[in-house]
């Protein structure tokens, strides 16, 4: 994998977990606001970790 795209992939990850762990901490744990952020949260991790992956299985 060229390394400018694994790290252009990396920040939009860091970037998508970022903002949903902060608006989940902002949002009322009762509304669906929060339950889209958590999961967005979650998905966001599962993404950083699959780059970590295909990084270190490509170097």
């Amino acid at each position: 994998m060229n390394p400018e795209l694994g790290l252009g992939w990396f920040r939009i990850a860091v970037f998508i977990t970022g903002v949903s762990g902060i608006l989940a901490l902002i949002e009322p744990p009762d509304s669906a606001e929060f339950v889209i952020s958590v999961a967005s949260f979650g998905m966001g991790l599962l993404f950083i970790f699959i780059i970590v992956v295909i990084v270190k299985r490509s170097s």
